[in-house]
């Protein structure tokens, strides 16, 4: 029986990715502030102190795998200079110290699987991003860029890294579904801006399906964009969740843009950015989606 460790393994993703691994036999650890408040008792909780670079050696010497998914929610608050801070903070230093820490202690890990954002990318509504493409130079880019470099380090421990840079991650318990649905409880589809701008997004459990992936296949290596086949209009996204939840019982509304600068300030570029990343390069490992077109995604999770 091989043992994972998940950093940030309480949210939306490593809760299912939690869930996953349990049902398929596999040790999990998740490495927490405070390991008195873990609720599953079929998970070990180990502590660690990213801001003290501290943690739990005897965890990280149990573990075959990391999978690092540590980072604050960049849409939870208004991007304040001390907030932005936070945000590459919270992702650069907690890999920092995971390095540090296999660096200078024994251990049997064999990979490191690291969360990343198709936020890496610029704006170019024509464009089709992939892999290999530079990363923006906006605030989004430099802290995803920062993010990924940060946890580079652990190939030159001998230990294999994959690096998903995922897009909207579609599911109502949590992430930016959760915030689009919450007008249409009163019967409106809202739209954010003129909707033109497009969207990568993958289904939650097809993004769980892609970490399991990583760990099973010893052959995948580097840097993958963790997005569907199919990305979408922000108007599409929106339309697609008002049909599998309404039916034709809505009414579409718009936010103009200029609204959410003055609601979000500087944060209103992460709805309002196009983005198309393609997924070719993970497809082409054998992974196949189980939701590849948005109408299936949101059927599959308003289903009755």
């Amino acid at each position: 029986m091989e043992t994972v460790i998940i950093t940030g393994g309480t949210g939306l993703i490593g809760t299912a990715l939690t869930r996953l691994l349990l049902e398929r036999g596999y040790k999990v650890i998740i490495y927490t502030r405070d390991p008195a408040k873990g609720t599953n008792k079929s998970v070990t909780y180990a502590a660690w102190d990213i801001n003290n670079q501290t943690l739990d050696v005897t965890a990280l010497q149990a573990a075959d795998y990391v999978v690092h998914l540590a980072g604050a929610n960049v849409g939870e608050k208004r991007w304040t200079a001390a907030r932005k801070q936070e945000i590459i903070d919270s992702r650069t230093k907690s890999s920092d110290l995971l390095f540090k820490m296999m660096r200078s202690h024994p251990n049997k890990i064999k990979k490191v699987i690291s969360a990343s954002a198709t936020g890496f990318y610029g704006e170019y509504t024509d464009h089709i991003f992939r892999e290999t493409d530079p990363p923006a130079t906006d605030y989004l880019g430099s802290t995803t860029l920062a993010w990924e470099k940060s946890i580079l380090p652990v190939t030159t421990l001998n230990k294999k890294l994959v690096i998903f840079r995922t897009g909207i991650c579609l599911s109502k318990d949590g992430g930016a579904l959760k915030e689009f649905y919450k007008p249409l409880k009163f019967g409106f589809a809202t739209v954010l801006g003129s909707g033109d701008q497009f969207i990568s997004w993958i289904h939650l459990q097809d993004l769980v399906r892609l970490y399991f992936n990583a760990i099973v296949n010893d052959r995948l290596e580097g840097i993958y964009n963790a997005v569907a086949p199919n990305p979408v209009t922000h108007k599409e996204l929106v339309l697609a969740m008002a049909h599998a939840a309404k039916g034709n019982s809505f009414i579409t509304s718009y936010v103009p843009a200029f609204a959410l600068k003055l609601a979000l300030g500087e944060m209103s570029v992460e709805v309002l950015k196009s983005v198309k990343a393609s997924s070719q390069k993970i497809q082409d490992t054998g992974f196949q989606f189980s939701y590849p077109t948005v109408k299936e995604a949101m059927e599959q999770i308003f289903k009755a």
